[in-house]
């Protein structure tokens, strides 16, 4: 069983006064169900477990009402054997996305609460199908995301230790040591060929070679499409389809920024009106939104029109590279063309997973160009991505100039080691997952 963080969260939840039932979000196959499942063996006395697509019978359990005792009354009709004790009985409604209904009924679990319930599903079906009643105020919202690099290194034996030193070196900018950045760089770069989806971590880290990796992700972006086609509405799921294929294309270009009309021959923004925010929403791909200007507040101050889309796990976009990259990824590690775009959506990935929504920013004469932004409370801190270890003049111009008032100081991620001028820090890609933490530490320290 891999070790992921969702498992705290789940802790502390069971642990509050009054808790709430809980709706555990995310793309398919990222760990929701095997890490609930596995939560309420080791925490519950009872653990009832309803999929709503592998035994589609449980979806009549709601035809009586909402009531806890209606709802419990016919669950043990369909089920005499499964027992309901108070305070000691978890009930995981899985697939909630195939009965809206369900969710309606966490109102009244909340108000009666004798019982633990949490409800796992599919983002692409979950935002896309008409729910009578979301219960909103009695219900908790997490989203899961892939494994990051943390809950890698876990499952090759790493443990909070080592994670803590780490940490403890970016805040007092100490380089790390030579086999330090061999032995993480090695892992990460085979983490970002791998990704993070738990299903093939696990086989990469059973077989220890990348045997079955490559079908296993191709596999699991079909299933994506299969999705698609099953969940977004009928006149919309060709131009999904067309979108998500063209995200690799689009990556590949210097600048990244995705073109509706470039998709195809006559293909115009109009048309694809909602199409972008689908994808976000159902959870796989990220966006990246164009600043207006490298200020704060960032809500508001982008450009709607203009983004860049990310896999939302790097091992799906290794994935969709072409069969000639395939063997030189796997043997050489040699990202070739495509190592811009391998090592961005990597960050960005990273990003995304430790709470933070995307932003970049060109100017118009593109003399400042930064790929993404992050903040503090008081600061607006650019993030640079590169490939190697190259220089950085559009980092420089922000941190050096009065235009820019909310920018303070930068990060860069590249192939070095831990330093900091005075002005920008620089990390070594393999530790973007800890940027938060060192930020919030750094901020406690000044």
């Amino acid at each position: 069983m891999l070790k992921r963080k969702v498992v705290k969260y789940l802790t502390d939840w069971k642990k509050r006064q009054g808790h709430k039932p809980l709706v555990i979000d995310g793309a398919r196959q990222v760990g929701k169900t095997r890490s609930v499942i596995e939560f309420g063996k080791n925490n519950y006395k009872n653990l009832v477990v309803i999929n709503f697509i592998l035994a589609p019978k449980f979806k009549t359990i709601f035809d009586d009402g909402f009531e806890v005792d209606s709802i419990i009354k016919n669950i043990s009709l369909l089920e005499p054997e499964w027992h309901f004790e108070p305070g000691s009985t978890l009930i995981f409604f899985d697939e909630l996305q195939d009965c809206p209904n369900c969710a309606t009924s966490l109102k009244s679990f909340h108000i009666d609460g004798r019982y633990d319930v949490i409800c796992s599903g599919s983002l692409m079906g979950m935002h896309y199908k008409e729910i009578d009643s979301n219960a909103v105020g009695y219900k908790e919202d997490y989203t899961m995301y892939s494994m990051d690099f943390e809950e890698y290194l876990w499952a090759f034996g790493y443990g909070e230790d080592v994670i803590e030193s780490l940490l403890d070196k970016m805040v007092a900018v100490t380089p790390l040591s030579a086999t330090e950045m061999s032995v993480f760089a090695s892992k990460y770069r085979d983490y970002m060929i791998v990704g993070g989806m738990p299903e093939i971590v696990n086989k990469f880290v059973e077989s220890g070679n990348f045997s079955g990796v490559l079908p296993a992700q191709r596999q699991l972006l079909l299933d994506y499409e299969q999705d698609i086609t099953k969940y977004a509405a009928p006149l919309d799921k060709s131009k999904i389809l067309s979108v998500y294929r063209h995200i690799p294309v689009f990556l590949a270009k210097d600048n990244k920024k995705f073109q509706i009309t470039k998709i195809s021959r006559n293909a115009r923004s109009r048309d694809f009106v909602g199409v972008v925010d689908w994808l976000r929403d159902a959870g796989i791909v990220n966006i990246c939104y164009c600043l207006d200007r490298p200020e704060l507040p960032l809500a508001g101050n982008y450009k709607y029109d203009n983004y860049k889309m990310y896999y939302h796990d790097n091992g799906l976009l290794i994935a969709s590279l072409d069969d000639e990259a395939q063997d030189d990824l796997r043997v050489n590690r040699n990202f070739n063309t495509y190592k811009g775009a391998v090592f961005e959506n990597a960050i960005g990935e990273a990003l995304v997973k430790q709470g933070y929504k995307l932003y970049f920013y060109r100017n118009e004469k593109s003399t400042v160009e930064m790929d993404f932004f992050v903040r503090t409370a008081a600061n607006l801190v650019p993030v640079e991505v590169k490939a190697s270890n190259g220089a950085s003049p559009s980092m420089r111009r922000l941190v050096d100039n009065d235009t820019y008032p909310d920018v303070k100081y930068g990060v860069k991620f590249c192939v070095s080691n831990i330093g900091f001028d005075g002005k920008i820090y620089t990390f070594p890609h393999f530790l973007a997952f800890l940027l938060r933490r060192f930020l919030e530490r750094t901020a406690a320290l000044s």
